[in-house]
């Protein structure tokens, strides 16, 4: 299947490494042009380096972090700078931290909100000008099923990231007049180096180990396994790209069946 994604300009945020990374590298191999993002400028040169090689598209790496009010900005003007334009746009970042709710006071929360819902609001108002000039506009969301099923020790990100939710399906059904489709993925549980980080901190809340977490975890899923970034990023590619042109407002769950909801 032709997805049409061959010379489409794309820029994914938080796209060095795990789901973004992931994402980046299909959209290449698809023949996009491709703008990666990440917070250092050594991992997300050697990032884009890779993947030009891999794929023979041009990519374009460049630094910033998302959670400043300034950085979303200047990524989508460079972007445009390098690429000539801008069809496709992935909003995406790190999660805040772990714990419970009593363990984070005003300040962890507002940065929660700066890295995990503003990050999209800031980006999403600068690409607009760019994508009401493409004829396929296309905004892909990544949050997490965590906004469906809370996670446990994830109150912040249980919490924020609903709200993108709530900002995604809004502006599919604000835009979709201006033929901009809006959608987001909520991944589960996915063999990224921030789940590897996550299962750490989980083994030594539980005195435990890292592998007895994982496949603990993995019980969720009625496939009994985590995902892998390449299973996620062949959904984004396909909702992002023109031949999910009927696709708007959706909030497609990616995650094995962990979650166990009908809704």
């Amino acid at each position: 299947m032709d997805l049409g994604l061959k010379g489409l300009r794309a820029l994914v945020a938080g796209s060095s490494r795990g789901l973004g990374y992931a994402v980046a590298q299909t959209l290449a191999r698809e023949g996009c042009q491709v703008a990666i993002n990440s917070r250092d400028e050594a991992k997300v040169a050697a990032a884009a380096g890779e993947l030009a090689n891999e794929t023979g598209s041009k990519v374009v790496g460049l630094v910033g972090n998302v959670a400043d009010p300034q950085v979303p900005a200047r990524l989508v003007e460079e972007t445009v700078q390098a690429l000539g334009g801008l069809d496709l746009l992935v909003t995406n970042s790190g999660g805040p931290p772990s714990g419970k709710f009593e363990v984070h006071d005003d300040n962890a929360w507002q940065q929660a909100i700066d890295l995990t819902l503003l990050s999209h609001v800031r980006m999403i108002r600068a690409a607009l000008p760019y994508l009401r000039q493409s004829a396929s506009a296309s905004v892909l969301t990544i949050t997490s099923y965590s906004v469906k099923q809370p996670i446990p020790n994830l109150i912040l990100s249980n919490s924020v990231r609903s709200a993108t939710i709530g900002l995604t399906k809004s502006l599919a059904l604000e835009l979709g007049a201006e033929k901009i489709r809006f959608n987001s993925i909520l991944p589960g549980w996915t063999d990224t180096e921030r789940v590897q980080e996550l299962m750490e901190y989980r083994a030594r809340a539980n005195n435990t180990t890292m592998e007895e977490e994982t496949a603990k975890q993995a019980k969720d899923s009625p496939l009994g396994r985590m995902g892998h970034p390449q299973e996620f990023a062949n959904a984004a590619a396909f909702l992002l790209s023109p031949a999910a042109s009927y696709i708007t407002g959706v909030m497609l769950t990616v995650d094995g069946g962990m979650y166990k909801g009908t809704l």
